[in-house]
């Protein structure tokens, strides 16, 4: 797999996902108690063997960075690297222009290890994919260019690329997110294929292109936009239809799996459904090991065996150095080094770490960022009205408190 370089495109502001992305890049907000979103795409080049790495970043990239370097070096081989590459203005005095121009900007890279192909990945999905599947049919098609593929109801059409395909998996038909009148699938009328930002490009195809595409001044310089509509009429761009890809270990459940954690919403239930009883997305499949960054902390600890306090947690996930000390966590995720006081209750909720929840205190559906303070007898999420003038509310009802911040103390 040596002639085979990997862009992942990991500098997007992620407005949408505000007030978590206030401080960071979307793809490195914390997520499922140990991770951050970077992770998923990472372990599936990882897992595949694929260890030619370059993570573009640009906005608000320091959180980022600093993971980077802690979970995920490589040493020791030459031509083995997960390297992270910040906006240089290699072209000009501007920042990227768009997912085409982040890629044209560093060509240099491509140009001087002559990959044979290169794989144009999102950073900011959780998913399992074995990338050696997609790489296995993008050769066998002889394609200039593949695009994998997923089913989403059409109501979500405007939201994505949208495909058309024949029968041979060539591309005839691709519209950047549609606003009304949408393609659907041939015998699913509610359904549309859409694109998932994962390209897989032969090498001097992908050179080409961008460069034709720089000397356009009108262009969005946006793969979705430029690069896929200017090509697929060649008839040499295939789409690699993401479900049937395997992974060893994985149920028939979890075919497909694909979240695309853009809203606080979506962010949300993606990390509710790593706690169902059979999870669609399954962190413990030993075939499959998901990499991070773990912190030298203690294993995490339950104390008090009393009447009305004792420390448990049910159909929940913690993290190391969390102490829950007579409390009750039901259906939430914790993070690193949580400590929840006597007599709270936490349902439903994502704590992303480092917070300190006091005595008392009841929370409801709610995410609550990294070094956040709560005061004894707070309480959050159970009526959202109040919650909206003091904290961000999602349009689904989800309670968001911001990195750092100190809820119920005198100096709030």
């Amino acid at each position: 797999m040596s002639g085979v370089l990997t862009m992942i495109l990991a500098g997007g502001e992620g407005t949408r996902l505000s007030p978590l992305t206030a401080v960071r890049a979307k793809p490195a907000v914390p997520f499922g108690g140990n991770y951050r979103i970077i992770d998923f795409v990472l372990n599936n080049f990882v897992n595949a063997d694929l260890l030619q790495i370059f993570v573009i970043t640009q906005f608000k990239s320091h959180s980022l960075m600093k993971h980077l370097s802690r979970a995920w070096r490589v040493g020791g081989v030459s031509n083995r690297f997960i390297d992270p590459i910040p906006a240089q203005m290699q072209t000009g005095k501007h920042w990227y222009l768009g997912t085409a121009d982040a890629i044209y900007q560093n060509l240099h890279l491509i140009e001087g290890l002559d990959p044979e192909h290169v794989c144009v990945f999102g950073g900011d999905h959780i998913y399992k994919m074995d990338i050696r599947q997609m790489l296995d049919f993008h050769r066998n098609k002889n394609a200039k260019l593949t695009v994998a593929a997923i089913p989403v109801p059409k109501e979500q059409a405007h939201e994505f690329g949208i495909i058309e395909v024949d029968a041979d998996g060539r591309m005839i038909g691709f519209e950047e997110k549609p606003k009304n009148n949408p393609k659907t699938i041939p015998g699913q009328p509610d359904m549309v294929l859409a694109s998932m930002g994962n390209y897989i490009f032969e090498a001097n195809c992908l050179v080409n292109v961008l460069n034709a595409d720089a000397a356009q001044p009108d262009s969005k310089h946006d793969f979705g936009h430029n690069i896929i509509p200017g090509l697929y009429p060649q008839g040499e761009v295939y789409v690699y239809d993401f479900s049937t890809n395997h992974i060893r270990g994985e149920s028939q459940s979890s075919a497909g799996y694909w979240r695309d954690v853009g809203t606080i919403d979506s962010y949300y239930e993606a990390n509710m459904d790593l706690i169902s009883i059979d999870p669609p997305f399954d962190v413990y499949n030993r075939f499959w090991p998901l990499r991070s960054y773990t912190p030298p902390v203690p294993p995490a600890k339950f104390v008090h065996d009393q009447a009305n306090r004792t420390g448990q947690a049910i159909s929940s996930m913690v993290a190391a150095g969390s102490i829950i000390s007579g409390a009750i966590i039901y259906q939430s995720i914790l993070g690193y080094n949580v400590n929840v006081h006597s007599h709270s209750y936490i349902e439903k909720s994502v704590l992303m770490g480092n917070n300190d929840i006091g005595r008392g205190c009841r929370i409801r559906r709610c995410i609550i960022d990294k070094d956040v303070r709560i005061a004894p007898n707070t309480v959050i999420g159970e009526d959202l009205e109040a919650d909206r003038k003091r904290f961000h509310v999602s349009a689904g009802g989800v309670v968001v408190i911001p990195k750092g911040a100190r809820i119920g103390f005198d100096n709030e």
